[in-house]
């Protein structure tokens, strides 16, 4: 579609010679006479630009610009004026226009501007794009009672700065929680800095947490911004907290308790504003009792808790999230979508899930790469155990560095699988995989698989 450009001016020729320089561009022009026609039209046509003089009868072009970007304040405004001054730049600025431009025109220059601020259209339409998908890849789905308690949960605690401790096992959804707790906050557009605590040497927490100046040990070649720093006036995210040793508990309630810091090396002291978000898998309560956990960190951190139920406790919302990650790992890899049917729902529901919804993310994706179809049977599910319908890890296709190298390694895996279950009978297990006995017996022998037990 054609850009859409509204022209207010009230000297009819130059409305006419913008419009037709505009359209002889490719853009969509229209023209109007006043503030108060502007803002009026605007309504109708959602321009992506307005090209808007200063001196206009009646309401003046620091009025219009006011009333549009009170409106519509997305909508990018280009002011124009025969006697420009300072002050009227600076005004027309501050409210929010893109440029200001002089008469009399130079049309190249017009053209340019007009180039230069669509750019900025497209780029800022991109953006909030991204912020939406991004914001919706980390919503929680399900419809299951345990779900729907939590987002009322979440939607209440959110707006505020109360800090919160998330608990729940690996591969539940934690960090999914933290980040909808941070996108619904009013620290949304502030920074989201996650610490993996279970990664970082004792030795280096304070430096990854605090900072550095240049020198201050082996290494530090240069000044470097801590996590806490990075986070300022948005949220941090203490991921498996329960994982860290004594000494970097103690760090970290140090900062919690003071909200200032020094970086490693100086002596500047850094105050800080974030909301502290904290997770674990582990039974914080236990571990203090083993003495494994600072009493006064965890309730310094537990001012909320929230508990992200397994998937086995859920096991409704199985079939909402088995079709969003099919429905995202196709748009991501640009593929068609697969349908999946009711025995492949059924199958996946009578499974326990130890990895959670993580595992089940990671099945959705092996299945889209591994199955040529446009549907994914029953049959096609390799990964299931053919008695109890229990699911199998696959670690060593799911670590793979490759496309290619994780298939090879599926197809060993599905090939020896499906010869021990028909005892090796290769006529049997080719017809029952789908493909030709030579072909299966070529596939043993790449894969260097134990054929010793197959019929003469």
């Amino acid at each position: 579609m054609h850009k859409t450009i509204l022209i207010v001016d009230d000297e009819e020729s130059i409305c006419q010679s913008l419009k037709g320089i505009l359209s002889d561009e490719g853009y969509e022009a229209y023209t109007a006479k006043s503030g108060e026609e502007c803002l009026a039209v605007i309504d109708e046509i959602l321009p992506d630009l307005i090209l808007l003089d200063i001196w206009l009868p009646g309401m003046d072009g620091i009025e219009t610009l006011k009333g549009v970007k009170k409106k519509y304040p997305h909508i990018q405004v280009v002011m124009i004026s025969g006697h420009a001054t300072i002050e009227s730049a600076v005004t027309s600025t501050k409210l929010g226009a893109f440029d200001f431009i002089e008469k009399p025109l130079s049309l190249e220059k017009v053209v340019l501007v007009v180039d230069h601020a669509l750019d900025f259209v497209r780029l800022e339409e991109e953006n909030r794009l991204l912020r939406i998908k991004f914001k919706q890849d980390y919503e929680l789905d399900g419809k299951s009672e345990s779900i729907r308690e939590l987002k009322e949960i979440i939607d209440i605690i959110s707006p505020t700065n109360a800090w919160i401790l998330i608990m729940g096992e690996n591969g539940t959804g934690k960090e999914l929680v933290a980040r909808s707790l941070h996108n619904k906050s009013k620290r949304a557009n502030k920074p989201f800095i996650e610490v993996n605590c279970a990664a970082i040497p004792e030795e280096l927490i304070e430096s990854e947490l605090f900072g550095h100046e240049k020198g201050a040990f082996t290494g530090a070649t240069t000044k470097k911004r801590g996590k806490f720093d990075l986070a300022n006036e948005g949220t941090i995210f203490l991921d498996e907290v329960g994982d860290m040793s004594l000494k970097a508990q103690a760090k970290i309630l140090r900062i919690l308790q003071e909200k200032k810091f020094e970086r490693v090396g100086g002596t500047k002291i850094i105050e800080t504003d974030v909301r502290v978000i904290a997770a674990s898998n582990k039974d914080l309560e236990l571990e203090m009792e083993e003495g494994r956990f600072r009493q006064d960190l965890y309730y310094r951190l537990n001012v909320i808790p929230l508990y992200v139920p397994p998937l086995r406790e859920r096991k409704g919302d199985i079939p909402i999230l088995m079709r969003r990650f099919v429905k995202e790992f196709s748009l991501k890899e640009g593929i068609p979508e697969k349908k999946i049917t009711k025995d492949v729902l059924k199958i996946l529901m009578s499974h326990d899930w130890p990895g959670n919804v993580r595992e089940l993310k990671n099945i959705a994706e092996r299945l889209c790469i591994m199955v040529e179809a446009d549907t994914i049977n029953a049959e096609d599910i390799p990964l299931l155990a053919t008695e109890d319908h229990k699911i199998t890890t696959m670690n060593a296709s799911l670590n793979s560095g490759s496309y290619r190298k994780a298939k090879k390694e599926f197809e060993k895996s599905y090939i020896e699988r499906k010869l021990t279950e028909n005892n090796w009978n290769i006529s049997k297990t080719a017809e029952s995989i789908g493909i030709e006995r030579s072909n299966l017996h070529k596939k043993i022998k790449f894969y260097g698989l134990d054929d010793t037990k197959k019929e003469p």
